[in-house]
């Protein structure tokens, strides 16, 4: 019995060329330098798990938070500055 040899469709490097092709750049939200927005990048939208511990870290140390009801300023219905942390 013969092998036949593998057609494009069964060859692995197609099966990451077409992870790539639907890949995007996007803009790291920390870093602002360029990110994979694929399932091949575990720490997307991040760029690298750096830039998404930093962002982990400034939520646990209450850099950022959800606007509260309370702090919208009434005349605009905007996030009232004042109340920002950052």
């Amino acid at each position: 019995m013969t092998r036949r040899p593998k057609t494009p469709a069964e060859t692995p490097s197609t099966a990451t060329d077409r992870a790539t092709s639907s890949a995007r750049i996007v803009s790291c939200p920390q870093c602002h330098g360029d990110s994979v927005y694929a399932p091949s990048n575990p720490y997307r939208p991040f760029c690298s798990r750096r830039c998404k511990d930093i962002d982990f870290g400034a939520w646990a140390d209450e850099s950022f938070r959800v606007a509260e009801r309370g702090d919208t300023d009434p005349d605009t219905g905007l996030p009232d500055a004042s109340s920002r942390l950052q």
